[in-house]
């Protein structure tokens, strides 16, 4: 596979889990973990290699779970290259496809098992697997398998699993609290630390830019096309805001496309295989792309928003700078930002110089529409939408900020816009005189009505 050297976390791990000891493994994003528990799992699986077509022959040995489809499909095709000189048999299981082709391949047996908690939980209550023999189970990105989500699902699936096991756990970020939680899933463990806990890769070079929220898109559009950067990630915190900037910037000509929780899992692995091809530049994606995604190359990221977990920034500007590769990583900073800049600061336990960004002269048009354009609404020349800033004032009217193009006509009483006129200062309160109510001229007189009325005698 064109390995020569092995990486740090590599070295250290392998020898530990050839000996079948528990391990706790922290190491930067992009520093081989898959090979550094795959490797040695399929050394020690040798031994019930055969080549026998019964399916009680390949029984599951070793469990790899993930917490993202796209990540446990990546793994799952590494550890099946790792074996193709090998008699093991691994597969796959992951939400959002048929379980049909999945039954049909469990069924068969395998050595190796790469899941996700929730579909593996559907074929074990369908009796399409059987967990008794398991050896070996790994938590890849461990710290988001033990986090609250994912723990119910995962404390169901170890239910099932025999107690005597070896455990691994890996992971780039450890907070004290899942540290603490998985000591209660390990036996005794090793634990590996290559570089300091939560560290990001020295290969990537990090930049903030203080940026107001109307301005974030503009600024990410300058920063694309003045970097010279070809690919790149572009993070954002929730999937409508994902889905509403990729929108915005195909029409403004980028070749973009979107990854989030509301496609399907086809749509999901058509957009990464277009990003990975090259026939996309920029992958507008929520933190379901933030974890092990490993695609060669990737010269930037972009974090649209930042992460509401911290943690999760480690994560995502791993995408780049991969394999000693260099790489930069840009976050737009709003003001509502300052509170989770103080938790990351604390987190990568250094200081967070935020610059200025310094734009180009705005276009006519671009002044007042940059708000819609920047969230892709479907007509952004509509100016009464607009930013209010923006919006023309009425050619007749100068009566006040409320008054727009567009803006209904009303009736105009200029009584009402007279000063005040005492009439009765100075003259004693018993000779001020009282003065008929003045009618405004919109007020219409009542019309007179003939009535005849009928007395009883």
């Amino acid at each position: 596979m064109g390995y020569e050297s092995m990486t740090p976390i590599q070295e250290q791990a392998i020898p530990v889990v050839l000996t079948g000891q528990d391990v706790m493994g922290a190491a930067q994003t992009g520093t081989g973990k898959t090979a550094a528990f795959s490797l040695p799992l399929l050394q020690r699986l040798l031994k019930h290699e055969n080549a026998s077509t019964s399916p009680a022959r390949h029984p599951v040995r070793a469990l790899v779970l993930l917490p993202t489809r796209e990540l446990a499909d990546q793994v799952a095709q590494q550890i099946k290259q790792y074996a193709v000189h090998t008699q093991l048999r691994s597969a796959v299981v992951f939400g959002g496809m048929d379980m049909k082709p999945q039954t049909v391949e469990l069924k068969k047996g395998v050595e190796v098992l790469v899941a996700t908690p929730g579909r593996l939980l559907d074929h074990i209550e369908a009796k399409n697997v059987v967990l008794n023999q398991v050896e070996y189970v790994v938590l890849d990105e461990a710290d988001r398998m033990l986090d609250i989500g994912f723990l119910p699902d995962l404390q169901r699936i170890l239910s099932h699993l025999p107690k005597q096991r070896t455990t691994l756990l890996f992971s780039a970020t450890f907070s004290p609290e899942i540290k603490r939680l998985a000591g209660s899933y390990l036996q005794n463990p090793v634990t590996i630390e290559v570089a300091r806990p939560n560290q990001t890769a020295s290969t990537v070079t990090q930049h903030f830019y203080s940026v107001s929220p109307d301005d974030k898109y503009r600024a990410l559009q300058q920063m694309v096309r003045q970097s010279g950067i070809k690919q790149a990630f572009v993070f954002c915190n929730s999937k409508l805001g994902c889905a509403r900037l990729a929108r915005s910037l195909e029409r403004d000509g980028f070749r973009t496309t979107a990854l989030h929780g509301d496609k399907s899992q086809d749509e999901r692995l058509k957009a990464l295989e277009a990003f990975k091809a090259g026939s996309v530049d920029l992958l507008i994606c929520t933190d379901v792309a933030a974890r092990g995604l490993d695609i060669k190359d990737v010269p930037g990221v972009f974090n649209f928003d930042i992460p509401f977990n911290v943690e999760d920034y480690v994560h995502r500007i791993g995408r780049t700078g991969r394999a000693g590769a260099s790489g930069v990583a840009i976050s737009f900073v709003s003001h509502s930002d300052q509170r989770l800049v103080v938790d990351l600061e604390k987190l990568l336990k250094s200081k967070i110089n935020l610059e200025a960004v310094e734009f180009e002269e705005d276009r006519p048009r671009e002044r007042i529409n940059k708000g819609r354009r920047a969230w892709g609404e479907d007509d952004p020349r509509d100016v009464l939408d607009a930013p209010r800033e923006s919006r023309e004032p009425r050619e007749s009217s100068g009566r006040g900020r409320g008054a727009y193009a567009g803006a209904p006509r009303v009736a105009h009483d200029p009584f009402f816009d007279k000063p005040y006129e005492p009439s009765n200062i100075g003259k004693p309160v018993g000779q001020v005189s009282v003065e008929p109510l003045r009618k405004s001229s919109n007020i219409k007189s009542k019309r007179k009505v003939a009535a005849l009325f009928k007395s009883e005698s």
